[in-house]
């Protein structure tokens, strides 16, 4: 079931995708399915979760709030309950963050490459 998009993003991911994605045990996905109604795999006859991408948006979410701001399910739960939107934004704009974090240290070791070439 690897069906692409136009943008060639997979329309469904399996479960096992999903937890590499977030470094997470398939248990937890499962249990963080029956503690979050957001989180809605297709399932087929024999119970095979496919993900889609509001689904792992929906993760992600959950991962930083509980994960990253460590914050219990329910409380996690009543803060997408109260407060989605904001939540969302607090979320991009952290992961924006770690991005540019992570750029500016690749840009730092480019710069001890070059300044070990020239040092010998």
């Amino acid at each position: 079931m690897e069906e692409k998009s136009s943008n060639n993003k997979k329309l469904f991911y399996s479960i096992s995708e999903v937890a590499s994605m977030f470094n997470l045990n398939e248990s937890t996905l499962r249990f963080w399915e029956k503690e979050f109604n957001t989180i809605r795999p297709r399932k087929t006859g024999k119970g095979t979760r496919f993900y889609k991408q509001e689904d792992i948006d929906a993760i992600r979410l959950i991962y930083y709030l509980v994960k990253e701001r460590g914050m219990t399910l329910a409380g996690a739960r009543q803060k997408l309950k109260d407060n989605k939107e904001t939540t969302i934004r607090q979320e991009e704009i952290v992961n924006r963050l770690k991005q540019i974090k992570a750029e500016l240290l690749s840009i730092r070791d480019a710069f001890d490459d070059l300044e070990d070439e020239k040092g010998t």
